[in-house]
């Protein structure tokens, strides 16, 4: 993404957003506590030192959880639990789980990280059938 607008928004559509800025990297995080957050295999993030986040609507939807002791910052939408785009300030960063986004990104993901934490379950995921519906 270069400085054109991004946008985003939770599954139930309360909460909007836009982002202006380049994203500086993309990394498949395969931690514990990722996995929690995500419910799979990793998180997927887009980080950004520059870039800026506007709040489209819904903002009072928003309820940012942080486990205490620690940089681990989820934030998500009240009603329907989507993970939303966090703003660490103590770490000049902003943190874009790149599934709430809408628009296309430019960016690939440049690593797998924490990968020696991932779940048993998680390898050779490619090597499995792919479907492309649901199936049954």
């Amino acid at each position: 993404m270069d400085d054109n607008l991004a946008t985003g928004q939770c599954l139930c559509g309360a909460v909007k957003f836009s982002i202006s800025g380049a994203f500086e990297s993309f990394f498949l995080c395969h931690c514990s506590r990722c996995r929690k957050d995500s419910g799979s295999a990793h998180s997927a993030n887009l980080f950004s030192s520059t870039a800026k986040i506007t709040w489209v609507s819904g903002e009072g939807n928003i309820k940012t959880f942080q486990i205490p002791g620690s940089r681990h910052v989820k934030s998500f939408c009240t009603e329907c639990g989507s993970a939303l785009p966090v703003s660490q300030a103590s770490a000049g960063i902003l943190v874009v789980p790149a599934g709430s986004l809408d628009s296309q990104i430019d960016i690939r993901p440049k690593a797998h990280i924490c990968f020696s934490s991932r779940a048993n379950w998680d390898n050779e995921l490619a090597s499995i059938a792919k479907i492309d519906g649901l199936p049954g």
